[in-house]
């Protein structure tokens, strides 16, 4: 499948998700965004418009600890579940933005889980 098709599928994927998909300030939207190397997670207040948290596997402390990508993944949720309880957020709705739950996605919401983020 050429790439330009695999975005397209992607990006259908992601629009349909987010029809049903919103965060509010009290539940925010957990949004993960991968790249080929990178993964990045931030918690959206839909109805502002704002990023409450975030957090990327290009940090110095994540990317320093080494590790595979898997790994990184698992860091960069628990470093987000720790700024959301610095916010006072608990909860969350998680969204995958198209990418399959597999792989670096699951493992961002585990590390989440962990820290101590519900969704």
């Amino acid at each position: 499948m050429p790439l330009a098709q695999k975005e397209q599928r992607r990006q259908k994927l992601r629009w349909r998700i987010r029809t049903t998909i919103s965060g509010t300030a009290s539940k925010p939207r957990l949004s993960v965004f991968r790249s080929n190397k990178d993964i990045y997670a931030q918690l959206v207040d839909d109805t502002k418009g704002h990023t409450l948290a975030s957090a990327s596997s290009r940090e110095k402390d994540i990317f320093s600890a080494g590790g595979n990508k898997v790994e990184r993944s698992a860091k960069v949720g628990k470093v987000l579940a720790e700024r959301a309880k610095a916010a006072g957020i608990e909860t969350c709705i998680f969204d995958r933005g198209g990418y399959l739950y597999h792989g670096r996605v699951k493992s961002l919401a585990d590390g989440a889980r962990e820290g101590g983020l519900k969704f």
